[in-house]
């Protein structure tokens, strides 16, 4: 049985785009230039060739990745996401105890997780330890540097 993928409405709606991409534009950039590579000539020293079936072996690999992705995903409604303790599809806004910083975060499923955009999985270390808090609780969460302790100060949908 494969593990359901959680995302939330904005998540599935980028996965979509991403293989509707994939799949009717970089499927023909690539085929294409294979086809220019192929009229170079002698195909066993061609690069051009070689990078061409390689960037199209990515781009098949992505494309089945993220079908697998959509047949298991779990979609999160933003009407179910609770404002009184944090779950997947929650803004979370943090007050670190040692810097005495407020830090906001999105919980998200592993799938969509960007650390970039504090978007972080409900399965990393911080994401697991405010999974299920309500505002006011004081977390600690283990991390390579040590211990961050958090402070829940509010929470979103």
């Amino acid at each position: 049985m494969e593990k359901e993928v959680i995302l939330t409405s904005e998540g599935l709606k980028k996965v979509e785009n991403e293989l509707e991409y994939l799949k009717t534009v970089k499927r023909k950039e690539v085929a294409e230039r294979i086809k220019q590579a192929i009229a170079f000539g002698d195909i066993s020293e061609n690069s051009e060739y070689d990078e061409a079936k390689n960037e199209q072996a990515q781009v098949e690999e992505r494309i089945a990745k993220l079908e697998k992705m959509l047949r298991y995903a779990k979609v999160i409604d933003a009407a179910d996401i609770s404002v009184d303790v944090v779950s997947v599809g929650s803004r979370v806004t943090v007050k670190d105890e040692e810097f005495n910083e407020e830090i906001e975060y999105t919980i998200v499923g592993s799938a969509e997780a960007d650390p970039y955009e504090a978007k972080i999985s409900n399965e990393s270390p911080v994401g697991k330890a405010l999974i299920g808090r309500k505002v006011g609780d004081v977390v600690e969460v283990q991390v390579p540097d040590g211990v961050i302790k958090y402070e829940v100060l509010k929470i979103e949908k």
